[in-house]
């Protein structure tokens, strides 16, 4: 999960830099581009057998809601700043938390639940209703959070039943089939290196920092490793202060550092426990 996070934030980072050229819709495009070669290769070494699923309505669910909590969070991003856009999305693991109980039975105490509720407060903090202080367009990544988190639980479900490259595969066919719909109306072909480096780099850390998440939620319960997410923050500030200059202000930091200590309070109960 921690070498996920790291990639995904590098990912955000050069998705951002692109949306001053792209739409955001083809740059999600491009990001399926690594997850869909990757895995008609795989259709090739292991045959079709890969995709035979015992919960095929989830699959078909769980690749539509990447695509759409990726395509908010690029259209968030594009401009909103990036720190101030990977804060918000910090809320993840809270969904991800509550959903767990509901869908998953994971057992979550009264302290966790305040963790959440404390959680929420930090985000809140970032945000800054009715302030402007913050694009608006952050708010979109609230619905981009709950979608990933939705994903992810049913990724957890889907373990269950299914291989790792069965769910790998049906999240990169459905995903691909539906982002590449409205393509013949936004489409604009790369014409200089630096984007075509850009899209390969981001296609391929895509794919396997999927890949990465997936295993995860495999090997552990849902909320333990959700508040590892929070390790964005680090390599988005960097990447936000190296590539565009900016810098998150004193209210984002203190919401995240609000968000970022409930979710070391809930690892350390899950772990107790």
């Amino acid at each position: 999960m921690l070498a996920g996070m790291f990639l995904f934030s590098a990912v955000d980072t050069q998705a951002k830099f692109l949306t001053s050229e792209f739409h955001p819709a083809q740059i999600i495009w491009f990001r399926q581009i690594g997850l869909f070669i990757g895995v008609l290769i795989l259709l090739a070494m292991k045959g079709p057998v890969i995709l035979k699923t015992r919960q095929p309505a989830l699959q078909l669910t769980r690749g539509g809601l990447a695509i759409c909590s990726g395509l908010l969070f690029v259209y968030a991003i594009r401009h909103a700043a990036l720190a101030d856009a990977i804060a918000v999305s910090f809320v993840a693991p809270f969904f991800l938390t509550i959903l767990g109980a509901l869908f998953l039975g994971e057992k979550v105490g009264i302290r966790r639940w305040s963790a959440v509720i404390v959680g929420f407060i930090g985000a809140m903090i970032i945000i800054r209703p009715g302030s402007g202080a913050v694009h608006p367009a952050v708010l979109l990544v609230l619905i981009a959070a709950l979608a990933y988190a939705l994903r992810q639980v049913i990724g957890r479900k889907l373990a269950d039943t299914d291989k790792t490259h069965t769910t790998v595969a049906y999240t990169a066919i459905v995903g691909s089939f539906l982002i590449s719909l409205p393509m013949p109306f936004i489409w604009r072909t790369p014409e200089t290196a630096t984007h075509i480096m850009l899209i390969i780099s981001m296609a391929t850390m895509g794919a396997v920092a999927e890949v990465l998440v997936i295993k995860a939620l495999e090997v552990a319960e849902a909320a333990v490793v959700a508040p590892i997410h929070y390790t964005l923050i680090l390599w988005g500030t960097i990447y936000g202060y190296l590539v565009f200059g900016q810098l998150p202000d004193l209210w984002t930091w203190t919401g995240t550092a609000i968000i970022v200590a409930a979710g070391i309070f809930t690892l350390r109960r899950s772990r107790a426990q």
